[in-house]
């Protein structure tokens, strides 16, 4: 079973950064696109950000300019570097790995780790 294994939240004030990380030892990570996502109490999860094999990272409009996403293949390992965080950021964070290989999909999820912005 793959494991995909978060650590990095917390609590911080308004303002404060955190980075997540997510770590797997499967293989398959070098061709996997990977994800986090958030889930606040109450509301339906959403997409923070998305990484390809390659790097090249994408964001939802509300966290663009303060969060980046890379990746250490060599690692098999994905940071998510958050900066300016505000209240609204708040929630449970969790990685997502995604892989297509030999006409088969591959999709796992980490336990989640929680993120609290207050004062």
């Amino acid at each position: 079973q793959v494991q995909l294994v978060e650590s990095g939240g917390g609590l911080v004030q308004p303002g404060g950064s955190l980075r997540l990380s997510c770590a797997t030892s499967e293989s398959i990570f070098s061709i996997a696109v990977m994800g986090w996502y958030r889930q606040a109490s109450g509301k339906q999860r959403e997409l923070v950000a998305t990484i390809t094999p390659g790097g090249r990272a994408n964001y939802a409009d509300s966290v663009k300019g303060r969060f980046t996403f890379s990746r250490d293949n060599a690692k098999k390992t994905v940071y998510l570097q958050m900066n300016s965080l505000k209240p609204e950021d708040t929630a449970v964070y969790s990685c997502n790995l995604n892989a297509r290989r030999l006409g088969a999909v591959y999709e796992y999820w980490g336990q989640g780790t929680q993120v609290t912005v207050s004062s």
